[in-house]
């Protein structure tokens, strides 16, 4: 639960107690062109939406424990993946397939900093779903598949509201709820490690988040995690066991107006670097205390969530152009990442 304000999507506890523009993204290969927007042929991609849903509802699952109960979705034959804070702690973990059969399955390994999990289980001849290999269109069909409150196999259906959406303040809590995928398709708990599919039934996201509408009146704001991030992770879970992130060697503060003024910079947004990490990458690279960070290889830093946005697109060993103020003056430095394992 994040700060009373958002939820993580998702995961249904057995007590009940857990109730910007953004630049045109490639489109995904396997979304079919919907170039046209008259009416009859949105009646038409509607009147789909069964057809989808029943073949990708064998793909979904439902992931109890013995703390609460989730979703999942079918990877690989054998492999499900699923949110990391719906296994997380669970001493018994089954599945209950589509058909109603319940299995058990076994956590193979997790990931805490993109919540995600990958659960191994005995039959092989559950269908994968298909995984989108770029990011949907904001504007497109989505249905999010899962196990919203227990109600098990329910589709909701929306559209693709935004990209690259990351929750303010959710950075001091967890480190997933960066670069989201951002849907009006319900979400409610129960969600969490379901799918969030397109027109042609490819997994867009998976489902992650949601703001309940008692919180600061909003009205349908759901979260997935992209599908190439998720392909990514559940890949180097599967070769690896753990996964390697970027790791800069500094502690980021947002950058407060009050703040500006005592440090003498000319920008109103960025992430202060309130202590740099000796023999750290940003301190080999010349990032002192008090820097502020306003760019990471040119995109904009905004927030400590901005800024691990951006550190989520490099890998270890990656050399990336950061942009810093200093006594008011702008500087270019050149950091080399180093390697932090979840």
């Amino acid at each position: 639960m994040i700060s009373g304000a958002l939820l993580l999507g998702a995961a249904c506890s057995l007590d009940n107690d857990q109730a910007a523009p953004t630049a045109e993204q490639p489109r995904s290969e396997t979304e079919p062109a919907l170039e046209s927007t008259s009416p009859r042929e949105g009646e038409a991609t509607i009147g789909r939406v069964p057809e989808i849903v029943q073949r990708v509802q064998p793909s979904v699952v439902t992931v109890l424990t013995d703390r609460g109960e989730g979703s999942g979705v079918v990877y690989r034959p054998g492999t499900i993946v699923t949110n990391h804070h719906v296994v997380a702690g669970a001493r018994t973990v089954r599945v209950a397939l589509a058909s109603g059969e319940r299995i058990d399955a076994k956590v193979r390994a997790t990931d805490e900093r993109s919540d995600l999990a990958v659960l191994d289980v005995s039959r092989t001849d559950l269908p994968p779903a298909t995984f989108a290999k770029s990011l949907p269109r904001v504007g497109s069909l989505a249905l999010a598949i899962g196990n919203p409150l227990g109600f098990e196999n329910t589709v909701t259906l929306g559209i693709i509201s935004g990209l690259g959406r990351s929750i303010p303040g959710s950075a001091t809590q967890t480190l997933a709820l960066i670069d989201l995928v951002q849907t009006d398709a319900p979400i409610s708990p129960g969600n969490s490690g379901g799918a969030l599919i397109d027109a042609a039934g490819t997994v867009v996201g998976i489902n992650v988040a949601y703001i309940p509408p008692q919180t600061a009146g909003a009205v349908s704001l759901g979260f997935a995690i992209p599908a190439p991030t998720v392909t990514a992770v559940v890949d180097e879970l599967l070769r690896d066991g753990d996964v390697n992130h970027p790791f800069l060697g500094l502690q980021p503060r947002p950058l407060t107006p009050e703040i500006a003024r005592q440090l003498n910079v000319s920008t109103d947004s960025g992430v202060i670097a309130l202590d740099v990490e000796d023999g750290g990458p940003a301190a080999a690279a010349g990032v002192r205390p008090g820097d502020v960070i306003v760019s990471v290889e040119g995109r904009a830093v905004r927030s400590v969530e901005d800024l691990l946005a951006a550190l989520r697109n490099h890998r270890p060993g990656e050399r990336v152009k950061v942009a810093l103020e200093r006594d008011g003056n702008k500087q270019e430095l050149t950091v080399t990442l180093g390697e932090q394992r979840a």
